[in-house]
């Protein structure tokens, strides 16, 4: 019997763990170790639009140079330059092509769009290729003083609909933290055509170097402790909306995952971990979480799911404001 059972995007995986989109998940041979380590489902790296627009521009260029040179060489493209005409988009494809044919867990492509033709040609295409599921990785920072909040949600919920009006395959919709009511949020957006979310979006915090002046963009990878923003708003969040939720964003241990899983996540994906000590400690982490549900006579993750969420807590309070007057009243130096 496998414990570890998870149902998300009306599959099934094998394991909660997810590797999340990632320098791992960019390739086929990563994504073989992945799986064969005991991954549960795969998410792409990201397409980003923006890299497609410079692709189709680049080409546009080139073409446009032929034209105009000498007629024994129109038509005639060298094969380094084909090559350098395929796009990231079609590379993009045929990596999830080759990923479908040669892996038996679920790959998820990502999508990060600017336009609303690329969410609705690019969502399409990766449906077409087989992609099991799509996650909108949605990086958007409201920098405009003339932008309302309603208008930045309803920019969020407008990509859900129009990519639903084109695909049929499961959606997944990667939010950031920063809403005024994340659940009237995402409420929102399962009317718009979702089927998850993932939470939370990191966004890459920049700095200031004091030698150049210039703004440094920083990757810093995460630690277990930005789990507990995760873990409250997936304990309020579960049995109110009804949608799946996938936590991102300091998953590092058995018992991040076992944590997560009981305020009522569906999957835990894992990122940083991966990149700080490679794919052995997926076994690791499915083997500890397997000996603690032993341990505490759990049958399965399922059993637990949910099971210390905001309905289901002994103090629901914790998840609120009270807890923030425990914390100060309790802390010692």
């Amino acid at each position: 019997m496998n414990r570890l059972l998870s149902h998300y995007l009306g599959m099934t995986l094998s394991s909660p763990l997810v590797a999340s989109a990632s320098p791992l998940t960019a390739g086929v041979q990563s994504a073989k170790q992945l799986e064969d380590a005991g991954i549960g489902a795969i998410v792409m790296r990201s397409l980003f639009e923006e890299h497609c627009q410079r692709d189709n521009e680049l080409i546009h260029q080139i073409l446009h140079d032929q034209d105009i040179g000498h007629f024994e060489a129109d038509g005639y493209l060298p094969p380094p330059i084909l090559e350098k005409m395929k796009t990231t988009e079609d590379r993009y494809l045929e990596t999830l092509m080759a990923m479908k044919a040669q892996l038996s867990v679920p790959i998820i492509a990502s999508l990060n769009g600017v336009s609303p033709e690329g969410w609705e040609e690019h969502a399409s295409n990766m449906q077409q290729a087989g992609a099991d599921a799509l996650e909108l990785n949605i990086y958007y920072v409201a920098a405009n003083l003339n932008e309302t909040s309603e208008q930045v949600e309803k920019r969020y919920t407008d990509i859900v609909r129009t990519v639903r009006e084109r695909v049929d395959i499961p959606i997944a919709v990667k939010l950031s933290s920063q809403f005024s009511s994340p659940i009237h949020m995402i409420e929102k957006i399962k009317m718009a055509g979702a089927d998850a979310v993932v939470l939370f979006n990191r966004f890459y915090q920049p700095s200031i170097n004091l030698e150049t002046l210039d703004v440094d963009s920083q990757i810093q990878l995460s630690t277990s402790a930005e789990l507990a923003e995760r873990i409250r708003w997936t304990a309020i969040l579960k049995h109110q909306v009804a949608i799946d939720i996938a936590v991102t964003g300091g998953v590092h241990t058995a018992t991040d995952v076992i944590k997560a899983s009981l305020a009522g996540a569906n999957t835990t994906q894992v990122c940083s971990v991966l990149l700080k000590h490679g794919t052995p400690v997926i076994a690791s982490i499915t083997d500890d979480v397997t000996r603690w549900l032993e341990a505490n006579e759990y049958e399965s993750l399922e059993q637990l799911r949910g099971s210390v969420s905001y309905k289901h807590s002994q103090d629901p309070a914790a998840y609120e404001r009270a807890n923030y007057l425990d914390v100060l009243d309790n802390w010692q130096p």
